[in-house]
């Protein structure tokens, strides 16, 4: 446990994939008179995260209970303690405070309704070129999201981007991001000079913007590449506070690296669609390292929104083949 900032900790919690850490965070608070503390984020829903938490509400809480539970967005490294979390709180109404589109994704998800089954995205991944051994192990994985998130919120206080909360006496402004979930919550104290990002600004890394079963025309590239603008208004000395990785100071510069990269990868998947390609054939164009099956299923996801970003900006032409297979091809005048 590091304090950051006045009334910030900041506590860090392993993940059992390549990504192996999450950073979250704890905001003194005083809720009808009583003093505690709010978390923000909860860590993948593990035992070993689990006994963590059991050590820090020993040593790191200052004999004061937890009040309120936050999280940025549902995924299960953000989404995964909250229902243990808040069974452990002195809180009289055992609410998470959550977006209503990540509350309700987290519910859907966990329930694997419609198209979120894990067969429904490797049936998707097929007809994106994804050979039939590497989607049947897609398709047989189960429900992965209850391996992290193993109970859910019943109910929640919804929260609304443009909204102040009032935690400890500071006012936090909420920020929405598209792109990377569906309604993210990013928090702003203009008071205390602190931006808790969540996953839509990381420090070395670009957080995973996918398109799924559920949304196959979706371009959530646009999407995430519009809302990281709204970040940049903000004072340039904001210390920010992401998931993953160290906080960082220069907002601005982060921005307009993420922007480039992305740039970046779609000139190169621009290029590579000289000839009709699938989003399985330009793997190795985004992903340069021999990738295991998890990280497979995202770069799966994340080939398909460039490749749309493309299509939908008028780059590239979508066509459905006599084999079912969705491909891509640079447009005449482009060349």
């Amino acid at each position: 446990m590091i304090d950051v900032a006045p009334g910030v900790r900041w506590l860090r919690m392993p993940l059992p994939f390549a990504l192996d850490h999450i950073n979250l965070w704890l905001l003194a608070d005083r809720i009808g008179g009583v003093e505690g503390w709010t978390a923000i984020d909860t860590g993948f829903g593990d035992a070993t995260t689990r006994v963590l938490w059991q050590t820090h509400f020993a040593e790191n809480f200052d004999g004061l209970p937890l009040l309120r539970v936050i999280t940025t967005h549902y995924h299960p490294d953000h989404m995964g303690n909250a229902a243990w979390l808040l069974e452990r709180s002195a809180a009289p109404e055992k609410l998470l405070w959550s977006t209503q589109s990540e509350f309700l994704t987290a519910h859907v998800v966990w329930n694997q309704l419609i198209q979120y089954r894990m067969s429904d995205n490797a049936a998707f991944f097929a007809r994106h070129g994804m050979p039939q051994a590497a989607t049947g192990e897609h398709s047989t994985r189960g429900n992965k999201y209850r391996e992290g998130v193993p109970e859910l919120p019943q109910s929640y206080r919804r929260i609304h981007g443009g909204d102040t909360v009032t935690i400890g006496g500071q006012e936090w402004r909420i920020l929405i991001g598209h792109g990377h979930a569906p309604e993210h919550a990013s928090f702003h104290c203009p008071a205390l000079g602190v931006l808790i990002s969540g996953d839509m600004l990381l420090p070395k890394i670009s957080t995973n913007v996918s398109v799924w079963a559920s949304d196959p025309l979706g371009d959530p590239v646009r999407l995430f590449l519009d809302s990281i603008q709204s970040f940049t208004p903000l004072p340039e000395d904001t210390l920010v506070l992401p998931s993953h990785g160290l906080p960082f100071i220069g907002i601005r510069a982060r921005v307009k690296a993420l922007a480039d990269h992305h740039r970046d990868r779609l000139c190169e998947l621009e290029a590579a669609a000289a000839e009709q390609v699938s989003a399985f054939d330009v793997l190795p164009v985004l992903f340069r390292r021999k990738l295991d099956l998890q990280q497979q299923f995202f770069a799966m996801g994340e080939a398909i929104a460039h490749l749309n970003h493309l299509w939908l900006r008028g780059s590239l032409r979508r066509e459905i083949g006599a084999d079912d297979i969705i491909r891509f091809s640079r447009i005449a005048h482009q060349e």
